[in-house]
């Protein structure tokens, strides 16, 4: 309580201590509200910094990919035909383009003859002389032996006569030299008639067996390459890209199609070697995939392998001190995901190191 004021009345003083009461009391509020109002605000700074200074999760960006197989043509020629469209799934074994090249059937067929001829000559030399022959041969013999007696006989009168001068000398050297035509026409006709007898020897029967084995080795190169004119699928897998069209024309190595196998797909990290310290073939991880509703699957890492220099490096110093390689992270989903699709993305939080 205040001093009263004298110079006012009993009533003005009832008055104006009410009046001071109330200012005393909203004094009190307004400091209560400040001070919460500090605290709060206090309280959120607070959870900030303590939020700032906290660790943040390193989110990453993967990319589902799966086995690609390149099928390219052998042999040149034009596509005539191609059963199957982007998008098929085909089986193993299935056909998935046919080349038409008219000049290797050509050579097939030209084979085929000389493989022909080949044998017919190898079953005449085991067939051996035929009868015929040999009597032939025989017969020449015969008459080759006559021609020698008559010969010698001649050349024995026709000596005589000249000792007794009965003869000329010249008449002498005509007989002499037709003995020795008749004794050359009797030993060939001889090895003609043994020649006929024994038949081919035995390097001619293993060239004939040669030529055989020639021509046929002929064959099955040519028709290893007719087989190559249709091309099959070498497993089951969806065709996934097409580059030939009907009627194009194509050479060897050059790509037809490429097939996906949806079978084996797995989840290709391309990661910074800081983030990568520490990780294992073996670890899992949880991870999402947006195109399947931000569905969460797990992976477990197979694979970790740097990547070529060309890769993403970054210097960790401004000095330069060493650079940061990257490395390829490979995780296959654990249990398989048969909805994930090649090119999908996927995010996870970084893997954490493994505590093994």
């Amino acid at each position: 309580m205040t001093d009263a004021d004298p110079t006012k009345t009993p009533a003005e003083i009832e008055e104006s201590e009410p009046k001071a009461n109330v200012l005393q009391g909203g004094g009190s509020v307004a400091r209560a509200s400040a001070i919460i109002v500090t605290i709060i605000i206090a309280t959120i700074v607070g959870l900030s910094l303590w939020y700032l200074a906290q660790p943040q999760p390193v989110l990453v960006q993967g990319e589902a990919d799966a086995t690609r197989i390149d099928i390219a043509a052998r042999i040149d020629g034009k596509v005539g035909e191609r059963p199957v469209e982007r998008g098929d799934n085909v089986k193993t074994g299935a056909v998935l383009f046919k080349i038409d090249n008219p000049e290797l059937i050509t050579k097939l067929q030209q084979a085929e003859a000389s493989l022909g001829v080949a044998k017919a000559n190898l079953a005449n030399i085991e067939a051996g002389t035929r009868p015929e022959e040999v009597a032939q041969k025989k017969a020449a013999k015969d008459v080759a032996a006559a021609n020698l007696v008559l010969a010698k006989n001649s050349f024995a009168r026709v000596k005589e006569l000249t000792a007794n001068g009965n003869a000329s000398i010249q008449r002498l050297d005509e007989v002499t030299n037709d003995l020795q035509v008749a004794q050359s026409g009797d030993e060939q006709a001889k090895i003609a008639y043994q020649e006929a007898v024994n038949g081919y020897t035995p390097e001619q029967r293993a060239i004939a067996h040669a030529n055989v084995a020639q021509a046929q080795a002929s064959i099955d190169t040519i028709k290893a390459q007719v087989d190559e004119l249709t091309v099959t699928a070498p497993i089951a897998a969806q065709v996934y890209q097409i580059g030939a069209e009907m009627g194009e024309y194509v050479s060897p190595g050059v790509p037809l199609l490429s097939l996906v196998d949806l079978n084996d797909v797995w989840i290709r990290f391309d990661l910074r070697e800081d983030l990568v310290k520490g990780l294992r073939v073996g670890d899992e991880f949880k991870m999402r995939v947006p195109a399947l509703g931000n569905r969460e699957i797990t992976a477990a890492i197979r694979v970790i392998a740097p990547k070529g220099e060309y890769s993403g490096w970054r210097a960790t110093r401004a000095t330069g001190d060493f650079d940061l390689r990257t490395f390829e992270v490979r995780a296959y989903p654990d249990p398989a995901v048969p909805e994930l699709r090649p090119g999908m993305s996927i995010y996870a939080v970084a893997p954490a190191p493994s505590v093994k």
